[in-house]
């Protein structure tokens, strides 16, 4: 990578941030919250971004003021991902570590593309898979490892809405549990298909809920349920091994619980033993270990291959749809 820049006096580490959106301004206040990291640059084109960002941090409506800034230590794009991959392609350019929000991109060859490009440079890319840094999650991964071989997954994702016009359904939805299934079994899919079971377009927008089908070697199967027309929001993750379910589920008080017994899709539950966790924030774990490696300034692109990884499966999936 690119010479590491002169940090700030007091160590803080100095973010930039492209895009002010809904998931922008997030990142604004979870920075906030974070010791020894600040937002000093801000690319956004609505003006009223600057007052968000505060009176320390410079706002420019143009990306690249950001993105290849010297007096900055990492940055986060948080823009439509028909965008990512200019934005973090730049940054990873001018020596800086960078965070983009999922999915890396729309596109297989870009994603691949950006991917060898970033290891051609050195480049340390983090993919905001959100619920990876879950301490949920964590803990699942964690846990499974002593409960024997993983035999299924079944996952729901969804809400009513968003309705967005930059990102496809399959895309917005699917990143996220696609992403969960792929660190925890280690492994791409042989094979990953998709159904739509409902569609309605409206003034909002179009509204989908739709199945995936991921068949794993060793006969391990993913059915993974999202969309944008569910009438509450959810967000379960179930995880069966050999030695019973742990089910992470992000809209409840006991968000991961283990099932002894249910070794299976469609057995008996039975008994529940509730597990306790850190009650961090996801987001905020993620940017605290991108912020220390960040700091590391080391090459990193494990999360890079997952993150496109990822959309190679969204890709079979997209094309299994469209061929309907």
């Amino acid at each position: 990578m690119a010479e590491n820049h002169e940090p700030l006096k007091d160590g803080a580490l100095r973010f930039g941030l492209i895009g002010a959106g809904r998931w922008g301004r997030v990142y604004i206040e979870t920075l906030r919250r974070i010791d020894d990291v600040v937002l000093t640059r801000l690319a956004s084109r609505n003006p009223a971004s600057a007052a968000l960002a505060g009176p320390d941090c410079l706002t420019t409506p143009d990306w690249r003021g950001v993105a290849e800034a010297t007096d900055i230590d990492a940055v986060i794009v948080a823009t439509p991902p028909a965008l990512h991959a200019e934005m973090t392609r730049a940054a990873v350019a001018a020596g800086l570590p960078v965070l983009v929000e999922k999915p890396l991109t729309l596109d297989r060859g870009e994603a691949e593309a950006l991917y060898d490009f970033a290891g051609a440079e050195g480049g340390l890319v983090l993919v905001g898979h959100t619920h990876l840094f879950h301490p949920a999650y964590r803990e699942l991964k964690k846990r499974g490892r002593a409960l024997g071989r993983a035999t299924a997954i079944r996952a729901t994702a969804g809400a009513q809405g968003p309705f967005r016009v930059d990102t496809p359904v399959l895309w917005d939805w699917g990143s996220h549990d696609v992403a969960l299934c792929l660190d925890l079994l280690g492994r791409m899919p042989e094979t990953a298909t998709a159904s739509r079971l409902d569609t309605r377009r409206s003034e909002e927008g179009l509204g989908e809920v739709l199945r995936l089908t991921l068949a794993f070697s060793e006969g391990v199967g993913a059915e993974i349920e999202v969309g944008n027309l569910m009438t509450e929001r959810r967000r379960r993750f179930e995880a069966y091994f050999e030695g019973g379910m742990l089910a992470y589920d992000d809209t409840v008080d006991d968000k991961l619980v283990h099932y002894p017994e249910a070794t299976a899709p469609g057995t008996p539950l039975g008994p529940a033993r509730s597990i306790p966790l850190d009650a961090t924030l996801p987001l905020t774990c993620a940017v605290i270990e991108f912020a220390a490696a960040a700091r590391a300034g080391e090459p990193e692109l494990a999360s890079l291959r997952l993150g496109a990884d990822v959309v190679a499966v969204l890709d079979q999936c997209q094309n299994s749809l469209t061929s309907l």
